[in-house]
């Protein structure tokens, strides 16, 4: 039901993202878009690239006067660094003998050496500048439309940092509330913990080194049984995991406490119901995460991933130059020493599109005030139910 497609480059002209399939008369707030677009920006540990941007969403085509219209919405977003790579990645003229900037030493860790071989290319640049996590800023963008969306109807969605490199935040004993206030708070994006992760990441760089980590999604307010049991790709846990899993450098994802629960016996792990006069049937605790048989529960949907260490390293790691076939040190861009703050910010974004797409898929419908309606008599309808059932 809501699709979308990017485009650019890292340090061509703009980011794009097309978004199609978002209901009409979903009022949009430029200040929220933009801090939206400013906190994937943020996070100790990022690099000089995001002194030089600053990321604003241009609306080109499908919102007027505030709402949208119904018809695919255009997104950009201006990369500034473009002026100082504008001869080098021009679209057109011919190309130097020997290309400016090129780099023939693909980076472990990077889309480099396979998409040089797949592709055809004996630049890694024609490969790395799609690559690039850069791309993510349209998505945040895409992700802040949804997120309208989710507002209208008391769906919230947060993330935070659980852990950087070995540095954990101990969270367990807190209420959502309090961790997404104190995450907000601080620039690692954690609840707890915050000094030791500074001091993993300054660790790190003086090392020449870098560090990933694992960030977590909290989505409250959502109706039970968004997704399907019926068909595979009607999981609604499958495409979190899709949508994690696409972020770059993410390789991991669960939902709820998914590995620890593997090791515990199932009288441990699954979450027992109990009824409620008049309401709907209530568990006793959030071990699935908020997703039961590929459908929400009606409990907080809980999601992680797991951002690996950046790939571009100061301290080179052994490659082989292209143009030679001999061994060689891996080139170096400038990079981020750890983006995994930012990367709960690009979470929040494809979790907010996800579940977007759940509910027109669930309540389909061509206008906000029909789809709050939806969404409303559904809600009313199985109230009734349990109520019969409870007289």
């Amino acid at each position: 039901m809501l699709r979308f497609l990017t485009a650019g480059e890292s340090h061509g002209p703009q980011i794009s993202v097309i978004l199609d399939g978002v209901p009409s008369g979903l009022r949009l707030d430029p200040e929220c878009i933009a801090q939206g677009m400013r906190r994937r920006q943020l996070g100790y540990g990022r690099g000089n690239r995001q002194q030089i941007e600053r990321d604003e969403a241009e609306f080109l085509g499908g919102v007027r006067h505030g709402q949208t219209t119904g018809a695919p919405i255009c997104i950009a977003v201006r990369n500034r660094d473009h002026e100082n790579w504008a001869q080098v990645l021009e679209a057109f003229g011919a190309a130097p003998q020997e290309r400016d900037r090129a780099l023939h030493r693909p980076r472990p860790g990077h889309a480099d050496l396979a998409g040089m071989l797949k592709y055809g290319h004996e630049d890694a640049r024609d490969v790395l500048e799609r690559a690039s996590a850069r791309e993510t800023v349209a998505r945040v963008a895409a992700g802040e439309v949804a997120r309208a969306l989710l507002g209208e109807l008391s769906i919230d969605v947060f993330s935070h940092v659980r852990s950087i490199g070995t540095a954990e935040a101990a969270v367990d004993a807190m209420s959502l509330d309090e961790i997404r206030r104190r995450a907000e708070a601080n620039d690692m994006r954690a609840a707890e913990g915050e000094d030791r992760m500074r001091a993993a990441i300054d660790e790190a760089a003086a090392a020449g080194d870098s560090l990933g980590g694992i960030f977590e999604v909290i989505v409250s307010g959502l109706p039970v049984g968004l997704g399907s049991s019926m068909a595979p790709d009607r999981k609604l846990d499958a495409k979190l995991a899709f949508a994690l899993l696409s972020i770059p450098a993410v390789k991991g994802c669960e939902i709820g406490p998914a590995f620890d629960n593997a090791h515990r016996l199932g009288s441990q792990v699954h979450d027992e119901i109990f009824p409620v006069e008049g309401g709907l049937p209530r568990r006793g605790s959030n071990r699935a995460g908020g997703l039961e048989g590929g459908m929400t529960t009606g409990e907080p949907l809980v999601c992680r991933g797991a951002l690996k260490p950046i790939s571009t390293l100061k301290k080179a790691l052994s490659s082989v130059d292209m143009r030679s076939n001999r061994a060689a040190r891996a080139g170096f861009e400038r990079s981020d020493i750890c983006a995994v703050p930012a990367a709960g910010v690009i979470a929040e974004a494809v979790v907010s599109l996800t579940l977007a797409d759940a509910l027109l898929d669930s309540f389909a419908s061509d206008t906000m005030e029909r789809l709050k309606a939806s969404v409303e008599r559904y809600g009313a309808e199985l109230r009734t139910r349990m109520g019969g059932l409870s007289c």
